[in-house]
């Protein structure tokens, strides 16, 4: 098979989560940058990572690298690459994205035209045409600068890895899907213990969480721009690894997983993005504040996104909120709370200083992943008495 770099992005401060799935899915990492992992594999790893990784944002065919301080480094660094490797004669091509960071280019507009010029230009001397239709398949490009280091990529995925597919009712500021999964996988949860989301909103945690206690692969039910690439990685190798997917999912499990909201809409909502998901027999949504926040049992888990108050009426009632947040989570007899916020008196207000905070960006806002670690559960005694005979 062939084989390819591959690049995928994530959010700022998850790279170790990333790399950690990556890892599990065996393949060899070639370097963690701010905000996305590089890995070696051939067109099986581009598909399974696509469908299987729960934290990254796309993947990316890595087209090669070069250092361009002017706009004609740029174009000279870009005609360099093989282009004709991937994109056929009727290909759709353009530069979806360009992001630079400490470099002496830094116009995304202009770097973006610079190198769709380049790549006609390198493309019209290989298909010796003068004009390219671009009536097939989309090939988006992406690329990164890093103190003049230009990185390009590939994106064989389309719709962000977020969009699962099962979100098709929309709520006010949701919670991405994959940094969700990313928040759940940062903790010591699994599917046999308990988790409770107090601001469930649209069910995202819930559902993440549900799904991997289900083995359910967060890409199975959607589609990819490089399943259109026959000519890059065969359609075999997609239906393989969708039937690989298939083979994993278990819903027969037992779960203890709950979702709240004070919004009965929110709570209507979740429940029919828990349906599509096909989880809705592993969670249990209701109506309810965070004032009622209690539970029976213990070491269980709250992983939540609580409102972080962008409204100035909003912010005004936080203190009052997070007062409430600490007041339950004491009441909960060795439990331990994982809450994401921007909202920078948290731990002030809930009255308790965090065992660890994390830095994440979600998109440009800057947020803190508060941990609040409860004790361990102790292994289950054994109850079988030997008997004399």
């Amino acid at each position: 098979m062939r084989k390819f770099e591959l690049i995928a992005p994530c959010h700022f401060g998850l790279e170790s989560v990333l790399k950690r799935e990556i890892d599990d899915l065996g393949y060899d990492i070639t370097e963690v940058a701010d905000g996305r992992v590089t890995f070696w594999g051939d067109e099986e790893a581009l598909c399974r990572a696509n469908v299987f990784l729960r934290s990254a944002e796309r993947i990316l065919i890595k087209i090669g690298s070069f250092h361009a301080e002017s706009f004609e480094e740029l174009f000279q660094g870009t005609k360099a690459l093989p282009w004709e490797e991937y994109i056929p004669e009727d290909g759709r091509f353009w530069v979806a994205k360009a992001a630079s960071v400490k470099s002496k280019l830094f116009s995304p507009s202009d770097i973006q035209a610079i190198m769709k010029k380049a790549m006609v230009e390198r493309m019209k001397n290989f298909y010796h045409v003068s004009w390219f239709s671009e009536e097939g398949a989309g090939f988006p490009v992406r690329v990164f600068l890093m103190k003049d280091e230009v990185t390009v990529g590939l994106d064989s995925t389309g719709e962000s890895l977020h969009k699962r597919g099962y979100r098709k009712l929309t709520v006010k500021a949701p919670i991405a899907e994959n940094l969700a999964a990313a928040l759940i996988m940062l903790t010591p949860w699994n599917g046999s213990r308990i988790l409770v989301d107090p601001f469930c909103g649209g069910g995202t945690i819930p559902i993440e969480a549900a799904m991997m206690a289900a083995g359910i692969a967060p890409g199975m039910h959607r589609s990819f721009l490089a399943q259109n690439w026959p000519q890059v990685i065969g359609k075999s190798v997609w239906r393989d690894t969708l039937e690989e997917a298939g083979d994993l999912v278990h819903r027969n499990v037992d779960t203890d997983i709950q979702g709240y909201d004070i919004d009965e809409r929110m709570v209507e909502i979740a429940r029919e993005n828990a349906r599509l998901a096909g989880v809705e027999s592993l969670i249990h949504f209701q109506r309810r504040g965070v004032d009622q926040l209690s539970h029976s049992k213990k070491y269980g888990f709250i992983i939540t996104n609580p409102p972080y108050g962008e409204r100035l009426q909003e912010r005004e009632a936080l203190p009052e909120l997070y007062r409430m947040i600490g007041e339950r989570y004491q009441a909960l007899d060795s439990w331990s709370m994982y809450l994401i916020t921007s909202y920078e008196n948290a731990e002030r207000d809930i009255g308790r200083k965090a065992d660890k905070n994390r830095k994440i960006y979600n998109g440009m806002l800057k947020t803190y992943y508060y941990q609040f670690l409860g004790p361990k559960p102790g292994k289950k005694k054994d109850n079988h008495r030997v008997c004399d005979s």
